[in-house]
């Protein structure tokens, strides 16, 4: 390699590698090095919203709830239907309970992740 051919390929990839920084931290959640990927353990306490069971639609695997802020996507306390990843998460509450909470966008929809009774 000549001089030239050295200088323009050390150029290109020092411009390169904040770019491929950027993809590794943008992606740091993701894949088998997430906080889900081998057990799908429980969100930590503090990652779980408060909320109360308005009303339960096992068919449509839904759930309308009176909830606090939901932190990580940026929602306001209020009252709304959620589905649910798994329609057995519904088998364990009722009307009037009080709930401890974790949702995710999954296809477009707020979606609750993981629920459980509040103690």
């Amino acid at each position: 390699m000549n001089a030239l051919s050295t200088l323009t390929l050390a150029i290109l990839m020092a411009a390169a590698s904040p770019f491929a920084l950027a993809q590794d931290g943008a992606h740091a959640g993701h894949g088998a090095h997430g906080p889900h990927a081998a057990g799908h353990e429980a969100p930590a306490a503090a990652a779980l919203t408060e909320g109360e069971v308005k009303k339960i639609d096992k068919e449509a695997g839904k759930i309308t709830l009176r909830h606090g802020e939901i932190k990580n996507l940026n929602m306001a306390p209020m009252t709304m239907v959620l589905r649910v990843k798994a329609p057995a998460m519904l088998d364990g509450v009722q009307v009037g309970d009080q709930v401890r909470f974790a949702a995710e966008r999954m296809n477009g929809a707020v979606t609750i992740v993981h629920m459980q009774k509040a103690q």
